[in-house]
């Protein structure tokens, strides 16, 4: 029953996603992909698959670079596509998942306006998701109180900025600091609201954001080997849910080198062989690894938010794939093209 009122409002969407999620590039395409001698000929596989001409009205030759913005650009328009068929509540749900990459965007725009960068080149290097009406008003800020004021009166991010932070928090010391205190403000409140989802929704999103919790834990313990940042700080800045959370967060907040890390993390069942190198497989290696199955699992169920959030990151990391084949094609670097992760 539960199927026949999401479908009134949701139905529609979650078909099209599903359409999205069907169309990423099989085993077979990434095989074909890696058999490319020269960019024009990844342009050519390409071609073959939903991606069609994206790249039809490149001027000059190809490069890498250019290769990721049209991919970019392809996930943009699909995801505003969806965004404005949405309605309450799945259109707050996607407004969340913005939400991450405004938070990337302004600290990119804190960041230039405390070096007295051209704030408006900035602006160019946003990423397209985490655009908001205010965000060209923040180039009119000339100094970090400025920043500061309009930030917290006129994004989408205010609550944020005004529950964690202050305008003396604002210096180039803190800045990483910043961001990691917005995004476990940002954390906690998504995996609040997705817990009054409907379910499946709720508890496939409750599994997918306890992994990128954890995710942010494990990273923060390991960036502040070597750092002023105290336990107290680490704790601060580790979201309050997760598989790691009480027990796991309070270690590794104390952790003090790398070998306490990996044994509180693989503790967790879920999180065995993360720090194992002997594949060639880095610890950032291991996490999309894990991220792609969380996706592949979310797929499984029907009548679902939780599609959504699964075929943006699974986009992602298909793109991040076809960067890292073109980039070993054009650096020559063969014998490397298979270190991709696999999607589906």
């Amino acid at each position: 029953m539960e199927g026949v009122f999401f479908n009134n409002d949701n139905g529609y969407i979650e078909g099209i996603v599903r359409g999205y999620r069907s169309a990423l590039l099989t085993g077979a395409n990434y095989a074909n992909l890696t058999q490319c001698d020269t960019l024009e000929d990844l342009k050519l596989q390409l071609s073959a698959t939903d991606y069609g001409n994206f790249l039809a009205n490149v001027p000059g030759s190809l490069s890498t670079s250019i290769i990721a913005e049209k991919a970019n650009e392809k996930l943009i328009e699909e995801f505003r596509y969806i965004q404005k068929q949405a309605v309450q509540p799945l259109s707050k749900f996607m407004d969340f998942i913005t939400y991450a990459y405004m938070i990337d965007n302004v600290a990119l725009l804190i960041t230039g306006t405390l070096h007295e960068r051209d704030t408006h080149e900035l602006l160019e290097r946003c990423n397209p998701l985490g655009w908001f009406e205010s965000l060209p008003a923040l180039c009119v800020a000339t100094n970090v109180e400025e920043l500061y004021n309009t930030v917290l009166i006129d994004t989408p991010l205010a609550p944020y900025f005004k529950d964690c932070l202050s305008a003396a928090d604002l210096d180039d010391l803190n800045i990483e600091i910043i961001r990691n205190t917005l995004y476990r403000a940002y954390l906690e409140d998504f995996y609040a609201f997705c817990k009054n989802l409907p379910n499946p929704s709720n508890e496939i999103m409750a599994a997918l954001l306890d992994f990128e919790g954890d995710r942010r834990v494990i990273n923060i313990s390991l960036n502040s080997f070597g750092t002023e940042i105290t336990r107290e700080e680490r704790l601060q800045l580790a979201p309050k849910f997760g598989k790691l959370y009480p027990q796991g967060t309070e270690a590794l907040a104390s952790a003090d080198d790398i070998e306490q890390v990996r044994m509180t993390v693989e503790a967790v069942g879920d999180y065995k062989g993360f720090f194992d190198t002997s594949n060639n497989k880095s610890l950032e290696d291991h996490f999309y690894l894990r991220e792609m199955e969380l996706c592949r699992n979310a797929f499984t169920q029907q009548f679902t938010y939780s599609a959504i959030w699964a075929w943006i990151k699974a986009k992602e990391q298909e793109i991040r794939n076809i960067t890292w084949i073109a980039e070993c094609i054009a650096q020559n670097q063969k014998e490397r093209i298979q270190n991709y992760i696999s999607v589906f």
